[in-house]
């Protein structure tokens, strides 16, 4: 049976990183997250993450299905759509949301990192020209206190609801990545230091399985393989 409540909350570490190593599997995130989507929508997850040893900056969960679509790209997950966690030790802040890559333009040293035209990136630029439901749904986040973060990881654009950007600011935030840098866009809920530690550990995993639910239309509109729920079975 899946279990949410080995995880603490000071497994977001706000010097070192998210915990997820010297601990049971039900107390780890990674575990946690990965059980209740494939729960949840009936597809195996893939997990990926940016950090190593026992903290982790950076972890994401993205759809194996979406993946194994893609033409080109099927062997990588740079190209995918993706929920994510992290902790951003700069800004002290727990986020958990959307986020899809651009990758470099030009790259012979990682060319498994190079722009294909598979990626969720075009569909991404696709939904946001046409002002469809992609837009609909961002604007929908933006007032449920969602922020977007675009362009270079380095320097990226910041939009909320006060500054909510037209679509093509955003889009040409989007497109004026240099070449030669990685970035791309993500869509996600903040959590501030004070609010993690006056937090449950079982009352930061509902809250995170709430943001990648509230993030998921936004998400479908990106992906060639959209997500259903399961059909609830009766005991």
């Amino acid at each position: 049976m899946l279990r949410l409540d080995g995880f603490k909350p000071e497994f977001l570490d706000f010097q070192r990183g998210i915990r997820v190593g010297h601990l049971e599997p039900h107390e780890r995130i990674t575990q946690i997250l990965k059980l209740s989507l494939e729960e949840r929508f009936g597809q195996t997850f893939v997990v990926d993450r940016w950090g190593r040893g026992v903290y982790w900056q950076w972890i994401c969960f993205l759809p194996k299905a979406n993946r194994l679509a893609k033409p080109v790209s099927s062997h990588c997950n740079f190209g995918c759509a993706k929920y994510f966690i992290m902790v951003d030790r700069e800004e002290s802040v727990f986020k958990a949301g959307l986020q899809i890559e651009r990758g470099f333009l030009n790259s012979d040293r990682y060319p498994d990192c190079r722009l294909c035209d598979d990626w969720d990136w075009n569909r991404l630029l696709a939904g946001l020209r046409d002002s469809g439901p992609l837009v609909r749904e961002l604007r929908r986040l933006a007032g449920e206190e969602f922020q977007i973060h675009a362009g270079s990881w380095e320097e990226p654009r910041r939009y909320s609801q006060a500054n909510f950007p037209s679509m093509p600011e955003l889009t040409k935030a989007l497109e004026s990545i240099p070449g030669e840098m990685w970035g791309g866009f993500q869509a996600f809920y903040p959590m501030t230091a004070e609010e993690v530690r006056a937090s449950s550990g079982l009352d930061l995993v509902e809250a995170m399985l709430a943001i990648f639910e509230e993030i998921t239309p936004a998400m479908n509109e990106c992906m060639q393989v959209k997500l259903e729920e399961r059909a609830a079975t009766l005991p």
